[in-house]
């Protein structure tokens, strides 16, 4: 026997769990947001409180960095960051070109100068 028979009942139950969970309250969010005007105060707050958390996330990761990424070194961290920085940019705020491009630099840089 193989696959749910042996017990990964519980992967299946849990990806409903999650599912049900979450689903309705994305379908609510459609339907309330069919009367918000996008440029008011309350988004415009929105916008800027997940704007800084998300530069906050990023700040932490690479000045107090958790797991394999403690171990690379403080210089290639920021350097991979802001050759990723100045990809978005100069590929006119290309989300993808600037993480793609840090990732990358970040993998070689560590590559090439460490042991």
């Amino acid at each position: 026997m193989s696959g749910f028979a042996q017990g990964n009942w519980a992967y299946l139950w849990l990806f409903l769990a999650g599912f049900c969970a979450t689903q309705p309250w994305r379908y609510i969010g459609v339907v309330l947001s069919f009367n918000l005007k996008t440029d008011s105060e309350a988004l415009v707050w929105v916008r800027l409180v997940s704007t800084a958390l998300v530069a906050g996330l990023v700040a932490r990761m690479l000045l107090l960095p958790a797991g394999a990424l403690a171990s690379v070194p403080l210089g290639i961290r920021l350097g991979s960051f802001l050759f990723g920085c100045c990809l978005f940019f100069l590929a006119r705020k290309n989300l993808a070109a600037g993480v793609f491009s840090g990732c990358m630099m970040l993998v070689l840089a560590q590559y090439i100068l460490m042991p």
